[in-house]
């Protein structure tokens, strides 16, 4: 194990779309193997083909892909050790499943779904549940209870079996995690769990997780918490098929919880609170959408780094980073074995740092599109001031319309609550006094036009909100926007001087 190279595998199902949790796994496995130089492997467990689910497959490449997470192997990128969907590979388990049954160490089973659901309602009836393993399994219709011939002769006529694991009886399963640490387990508290089903003939998770890992070299494998339950039986499966020493390493990543820290986050929780817990927008197979961080409006390097510090920290206060420096600082060691809240709050922040951190330039083209939909043609040059004055206030780059609108469309109205505030009976006097000394500068600059109108006000011993509020409801129609000499100087002199009497013409009316 010392020089083996590091191989690592994310394989989701296609049941549906990806979580924000599989995201997270997907991430970490990806710093690990690019921090040890080792390859990152996309398998798509597709083996439960009741669950699948049409365009989940493509949802998760497409979502890896805007990450940023670069598949070193996988269904689209192919490699050494293809194919990488395992209902391609079918023809690959019952080899393996007939070995374990060869070697004691698995049998056919053949209990009808009825008579097991009948001993699963009396084991609830005492308050208890039904556990199929040594205590009941002789007593079952199975290979260990039934004579050699009798097992022939319900294979070869079709009838329906299963090959369960043959769970040890009161065997303690010593195992090492690298975030927990030993985790011990008593063989009798586990089930004889289901390998290999004859329905499809197609394995389950447990039989072909472990055969795919071992034939593709799985050197580590970094996976949820909700897998740790199942370590036991992986573990013994690799000692029942003499591939102990080519055991992967395992690492379980703790839960994404809740915001309220109370329970695994789900996507109720965000249809509740109003945040995505997807990557993507999905839409279902009843047209039902759900929210996507992407469509939402989150840069995939904020989302990549949201996630980052979900469960692990650097050690340090910094929590910006770039995908590199990730990959560079990220140790599985620095992992916490407590479950991760989620706070869609400081998801938001994590946005904004991004945004406030792109130049102006583009955070300008980034605005581009929004700008088109509202049929809006800006110089861009301009464009570039504008949003510099005001990318500070958004998280967002869709909410830089609602801070912005106003150099691009004239106020047709004006905010209630701000008219009833700063428009009094002797503030269109004071705005026209404003308009003249405004028509008297020359050049239209910021500074030359913030110095006129505080030297006015303080002439004129006038209070600077009681002016400067007045001129913002004209200019703006609202209390809302940069400082007024920027706005005056990128409407221009003439739209300034249009919009201050144009207020003082509508405000004096009946409207308002």
């Amino acid at each position: 194990m010392t020089n083996r190279r590091v191989r690592v595998r994310f394989a989701p199902s296609p049941t549906g779309p990806l979580h924000m949790g599989g995201v997270r796994t997907a991430l970490f496995n990806y710093f690990f193997a690019r921090q040890h130089g080792g390859d990152f492997i996309l398998r798509i467990e597709d083996t439960d083909s009741q669950r699948f689910v049409p365009g989940a497959e493509e949802y998760i490449n497409e979502a890896l892909e805007w990450c940023g997470i670069k598949v070193d192997e996988g269904v689209r990128q192919g490699g050494p050790y293809a194919p990488y969907r395992q209902s391609e590979r079918k023809n690959i388990y019952k080899q393996y499943a007939d070995r374990l049954v060869e070697s004691g160490h698995a049998y056919y089973a053949f209990d009808k779904p009825e008579t097991l659901e009948k001993l699963r309602a009396e084991a609830e009836s005492k308050g208890g549940a039904f556990t199929y393993n040594y205590s009941i399994r002789n007593s079952l219709e199975n290979s260990l209870s039934l004579p050699p011939d009798e097992v022939e002769r319900r294979i070869n006529s079709g009838d329906q079996w299963v090959v369960r694991f043959k769970m040890p009886e009161n065997e303690e399963v010593i195992m090492n995690d690298l975030i927990r640490g030993e985790v011990l387990v008593n063989t009798s508290t586990l089930d004889d769990k289901v390998l290999f089903k004859s329905a499809d003939m197609l394995p389950t998770y447990h039989l072909a997780n472990v055969v795919d890992d071992f034939l593709m070299e799985i050197s580590h494998v970094i996976r949820g918490e909700e897998w740790l339950p199942s370590l036991p039986l992986h573990v013994l499966l690799y000692r029942a098929l003499g591939w102990e020493d080519k055991m992967p390493k395992f690492a379980h990543l703790p839960l994404l919880l809740k915001p309220t820290g109370n329970g695994k986050l789900s996507k109720r929780d965000g249809d509740k609170m109003g945040f995505p817990v997807f990557p993507l927008m999905w839409k279902n197979a009843n047209g039902e959408i759900s929210r996507g961080y992407r469509e939402d409006g989150y840069f995939p390097e904020a989302f990549v780094n949201l996630l980052a510090l979900l469960g692990w920290n650097p050690g340090t206060d910094q929590e910006i980073f770039s995908m590199d420096e990730l990959i560079n600082l990220f140790s599985i060691e620095r992992v916490n074995k407590s479950g991760a809240r989620f706070d869609p709050e400081k998801a938001k922040w994590f946005n904004h740092q991004y945004l406030i951190r792109k130049s102006d330039k583009e955070v300008a083209e980034l605005f581009l599109p929004i700008l088109e939909q509202y049929n809006i043609d800006v110089d861009f040059s301009k464009l570039v001031k504008i949003v510099g004055l005001v990318k500070e206030r958004v998280n967002f780059i869709h909410e830089l319309w609602e801070q912005t609108n106003f150099f691009f469309e004239r106020p047709i109205e004006y905010e209630q609550k701000a008219v009833s505030k700063h428009w009094k009976a002797e503030t269109p006097e004071i705005i026209n006094m404003v308009s003249d000394l405004l028509k008297q500068l020359d050049p239209w600059q910021a500074s030359d036009i913030e110095a006129g109108i505080k030297n006015f006000i303080t002439s004129n011993g006038y209070g600077m909100g009681k002016v400067m509020n007045a001129i913002r409801l004209c200019l703006v129609g609202a209390s809302k926007g940069p400082g007024i000499a920027d706005i005056c100087e990128i409407l221009g002199k003439e739209e300034t001087l249009i919009r201050l009497n144009q207020a003082v013409l509508i405000l004096n009316g009946t409207k308002y």
